[in-house]
């Protein structure tokens, strides 16, 4: 089969087993996102994904060739934005670019136009020969997310990629995935904002302490769990005790010592 597959994925950390037996596939053109609570597994699964964690037992497999035999060919193809990325604080954010695209072999005549044209359309046009010690978190992350598109990759993976963004670069992102969708990439969005994630994706797999509890179709998801919203779906797989109740403790603790 054509696409990406994993089979019976296992990643432990000790006595931890941080992914247990988690089995999906994706195809070209598929959204899907990847919900979890933290600690859920979704970041090891990520990892695992981009070539860069060896699971402990399991197959990743991409277009029927085991990626394992060949992580190098195969991490050539992916593009990773992690949750917590550690740049190069000393370079300019193009810098940084050239760095990354020269390591994935891109011409670099062809590159330095790329670099300059990516960061100027995500606003940094004024900040693109600054040190990136200076940047906020949300112009680190544009630069994160460019450096991960830069060579065109077939499977992309999105670790909360929204972190720190402005409302209108998220808008941007959000149509440059749905472009790249349409392309026939691969995408695999993880993320903690429901509502991004209900508009944006196809299917979303829900995981939790390793375990996948639900891989669907988010209409045929909210339909089978008689919910409105994939909110909703969210809490009743995943949340074990009422969000109101432990709100309604928290207010009470504060409280406590008031007038003593």
């Amino acid at each position: 089969m054509e696409g990406l597959i994993v089979e019976n994925l296992e990643i432990r950390y000790g006595a931890l087993r941080a992914v247990d037996n988690v089995s999906f596939r994706v195809k070209g053109g598929e959204i899907i996102g990847y919900l979890g609570p933290n600690g859920a597994g979704k970041t090891s699964t990520l990892k695992a994904l981009a070539g860069i964690l060896r699971p402990t037992a399991g197959k990743i497999l991409f277009n029927g060739k085991e990626v394992g035999d060949d992580v190098y060919s195969y991490k050539a193809k992916v593009g990773y934005v992690p949750e917590d990325a550690a740049l190069y604080p000393y370079m300019s954010g193009y810098e940084y670019l050239l760095f990354v695209g020269r390591l994935r072999g891109i011409e670099e005549r062809a590159l330095k136009r790329k670099a300059e044209a990516m960061l100027s359309l995500l606003g940094l046009e004024n900040y693109m020969h600054l040190s990136m010690d200076g940047y906020s978190k949300g112009m680190k992350q544009k630069v994160l997310i460019a450096s991960a598109l830069i060579h065109n990759p077939e499977i992309i993976l999105l670790d909360e990629p929204l972190s720190g963004l402005d409302s209108f670069t998220v808008f941007i992102l959000k149509e440059i995935i749905k472009g790249l969708a349409s392309r026939g990439k691969i995408i695999i969005y993880a993320s903690h904002i429901l509502e991004v994630v209900e508009r944006l994706c196809s299917r979303v797999i829900i995981i939790n302490r390793g375990k996948i509890l639900a891989d669907e179709k988010v209409e045929k998801l909210k339909e089978l769990q008689r919910s409105a919203s994939l909110e909703d779906v969210f809490k009743n797989l995943v949340v074990e005790m009422d969000p109101a109740e432990i709100a309604s403790r928290f207010l009470k603790k504060l409280g406590e010592d008031e007038g003593a």
